[in-house]
């Protein structure tokens, strides 16, 4: 090989080795970078955003009002346990109480039986009756148990049972004018009716007002 076509070769590698660098270059020119990119997400506009803030704030309304709800929700439930546990207290003795009345009637009819002219053993008798039924009906008014005694009062069917009817004109009607056994409340609740006999005002009126 001469001298020249020594020379003549590097200069053809060398031209072929710019020719790849400037392809190569040309190629990494071409691709984007991932600044040209918009990210995922961005392009939101602002009406949206306002959407989904009014939304957020309507989803947190209703949970503060939820939880207002559930709050009065168990103030009614603490509210009606303390008035059942009320009521289990004032009426827990109903059942025993409405099982002692006839004990306590059988005393005061022995008390009306008497004469007041007893005398020796019968007055001993007599007085340790009369210190039974004091004993026994002021352990009631403890328990706050209240007679119904309603002679010359109007008749009242949630109070009272009417045994019969009397006529007497000098009585307005549906008085009671005669208790034949006493009622009972405890604390404001019929235990017994008070079983009464009931003024028809005349002779020809019958009729008892169960409604008054």
């Amino acid at each position: 090989m001469s001298a020249e076509e020594q020379k003549a070769q590097p200069e053809t590698e060398n031209e072929a080795t710019t020719s790849d660098i400037e392809v190569d270059a040309s190629t990494v020119d071409s691709t984007p970078s991932d600044a040209d990119v918009p990210a995922h997400g961005e392009d939101v506009s602002l009406e949206e955003l306002v959407a989904q803030l009014a939304a957020s704030q309507e989803e947190i309304a209703k949970l503060k009002d939820a939880v207002i709800r559930s709050e009065a929700e168990m103030q009614n439930i603490r509210r009606r346990a303390e008035k059942d546990v009320e009521a289990a207290h004032k009426f827990s003795q109903e059942k025993l109480i409405k099982e002692l009345l006839p004990v306590l009637d059988n005393l005061e009819r022995a008390l009306e039986a008497s004469t007041g002219e007893e005398t020796g053993a019968a007055k001993a008798v007599l007085e340790g009756v009369e210190l039974t039924h004091k004993s026994f009906s002021d352990t009631l008014v403890k328990a706050a148990v209240v007679a119904l005694n309603p002679v010359g009062e109007t008749f009242d069917p949630q109070l009272h049972q009417a045994m019969s009817m009397v006529p007497n004109p000098d009585v307005p009607a549906n008085t009671v004018i005669a208790v034949v056994q006493k009622g009972y409340s405890l604390h404001g609740r019929l235990v017994r009716p008070a079983m009464v006999m009931v003024s028809s005002g005349g002779p020809t009126s019958t009729h008892i007002d169960e409604t008054a």
